[in-house]
């Protein structure tokens, strides 16, 4: 536990992680209405094409973020476990963000009575980066078996 004196002199340092990571959560949440909106018109426009990886096409190899539009596209659509196939950092973040953003709007509404916000831990990131990995050496080792993974979900 963090003695008064050190809580004070974080208060006077600035916004804690919480407070930053809460508000670029709502920011992030803003952004991803705007995305829905225009995913909505992008698909009757132009038929639902997505723009093509660069390094899939010069390569021939899936890079780390290959899957995640898909992905995104896929958990709006109400289908979350094609999400996670696709790419699992996107329903692990809105698992974790989605939490973490409830609990801290909780904690705040009830004036730091009910204190149930999740805090910010390094692990939850390394979490993250062991799940892109592991996605990404998964998907190219099946394409290297000839299981195009990310092409079999979306056909």
């Amino acid at each position: 536990m963090k003695k008064n004196a050190e809580v004070k002199k974080e208060k006077k340092r600035g916004l804690t992680p919480e407070q930053s990571l809460y508000w670029l959560g709502w920011i992030m949440l803003l952004i991803l209405v705007l995305i829905a909106a225009a995913s909505r018109l992008w698909t009757n426009h132009l038929g639902g094409r997505l723009p093509p990886c660069y390094v899939h096409l010069l390569t021939g190899f899936y890079c780390p973020g290959c899957g995640g539009t898909r992905a995104i596209l896929a958990l709006l659509g109400g289908h979350p476990l094609r999400s996670f196939l696709l790419h699992p950092l996107v329903p692990y973040t809105a698992l974790v963000g989605g939490w973490f953003m409830i609990s801290q709007t909780i904690e705040r509404l009830s004036g730091g009575r009910l204190a149930i916000g999740m805090k910010y831990r390094e692990w939850w990131m390394w979490g993250a980066v062991f799940l892109v990995g592991l996605h990404f050496v998964g998907k190219n080792v099946l394409l290297l078996v000839g299981v195009d993974v990310l092409k079999a979900l979306t056909s």
